[in-house]
């Protein structure tokens, strides 16, 4: 009886440690409910709703064979830039350059009597570089092959008393040589050279600016403005026409600092043009041998070149000086041949053009040129 008692006793004690358990129990198990679900936010920071949470997916790693190339992969949002590597830049590639050397020889042919002669074909002329025959690939219609003319006006004292007979003469003469197509470029030969009117088509602007050229008390560049002319020439002027100097000076040089004479027939070969040149001082310049030395260097250029030296008894006769000149550029003919050396040595070619089926005709054309390098 006495057990029974006891056991009454300890009975609500045991009902409020089970009850205690229980709820301790729940408790525990509700924490761990809690933090083992992921929280998501969205936009505005509000927690989302657990009952649409989506449940979280453990990445697989997949296996070699079912990997796929890095492209094919979604990349990430914000990927990481692998390090750049330093590289050295390449060395710029070599412009390719197509072998078409094209040289070019104007040829004036005129009778005994120094008349133009127009009716000649391809098969009358003969051609030889180096003494080697060259096969003409082209022929340019008498006269009508385009120019590329540079006037060259001696503004010097050495000339002042002559200068506007000369001006107005070059004047007249521009106005019956131009020709739609041709153009004109003017320098002027003082102290140092001065392209006093550029290039132009406009045979009105040219003769206008050449009437405004006046003299000066300056001295004579001769050789940089010839060099500086045919460099010019040689720049502007478009493949396939017929490259012209005309100077007129007395050919002294006093003041040239980078050219002398083989310098500036050098550039002219280099440019492939012909030098007319113009002396008006007359024959009195032979009882003077600084003024006999600077005849006979025009005298070379325009030899080399394929064209003449003018010495005219007096000033009047530029008109007829001109004139001839005139009737020598509608008349000439231009070679065109690939030569059969084709080393790109840069070196000088002679050139030799005859007409064996004429030979009482007179042949000029320039003695050579400069192979490229």
């Amino acid at each position: 009886m006495n057990g029974f008692r006891n056991l009454r006793r300890l009975l609500p004690i045991l009902v409020i440690l089970i009850t205690f358990g229980v709820m301790v129990g729940n408790l525990s198990s509700i924490a761990i409910g809690q933090s083992s679900r992921e929280r998501r936010v969205n936009g505005s920071g509000s927690q989302q709703d657990p009952k649409t949470a989506k449940p979280e997916t453990k990445p697989v790693s997949p296996s070699p064979a079912s990997q796929t190339p890095a492209a094919d992969q979604q990349s990430p949002k914000n990927p990481q830039k692998p390090p750049e590597k330093k590289t050295q830049p390449e060395p710029e590639a070599e412009p390719i350059r197509i072998n078409s050397n094209l040289v070019a020889v104007p040829v004036s042919v005129t009778d005994d009597q120094g008349n133009p002669v127009r009716n000649l074909t391809a098969e009358d002329f003969q051609l030889e570089e180096e003494g080697a025959p060259q096969q003409i690939q082209t022929l340019g219609e008498p006269g009508k092959t385009p120019l590329e003319m540079a006037l060259l006006f001696d503004v010097s004292r050495s000339i002042r008393n002559r200068f506007d007979f000369e001006r107005e003469a070059a004047g007249r003469f521009l106005k019956e040589v131009l020709k739609p197509g041709d153009t004109v470029s003017v320098f002027s030969i003082g102290s140092v050279p001065k392209l006093s009117i550029p290039r132009t088509d406009n045979v009105v602007k040219a003769i206008a600016a050449t009437n405004a050229i006046e003299p000066t008390e300056e001295s004579t560049a001769f050789f940089d403005t010839v060099a500086k002319a045919a460099q010019h020439l040689s720049d502007s002027a478009n493949p396939g026409v017929r490259r012209v100097i005309i100077v007129m000076s007395d050919g002294e040089d006093t003041n040239s600092e980078r050219y002398r004479l083989a310098d500036a027939t050098r550039e002219l070969h280099r440019a492939d043009t012909l030098l007319y040149a113009i002396n008006p001082s007359g024959p009195s310049i032979r009882l003077n041998k600084i003024s006999t030395k600077g005849h006979e260097g025009m005298v070379r250029l325009a030899t080399e070149t394929g064209g003449l030296a003018f010495l005219p008894d007096k000033v009047e006769d530029l008109t007829k000086v001109f004139s001839q000149i005139t009737a020598e550029l509608q008349a000439q003919y231009l070679l065109g041949y690939y030569s059969s050396n084709e080393t790109n040595d840069g070196k000088f070619r002679r050139i030799t053009v005859r007409t064996p089926k004429h030979p009482a005709l007179r042949i000029r054309a320039r003695q050579g040129y400069y192979a490229p390098k």
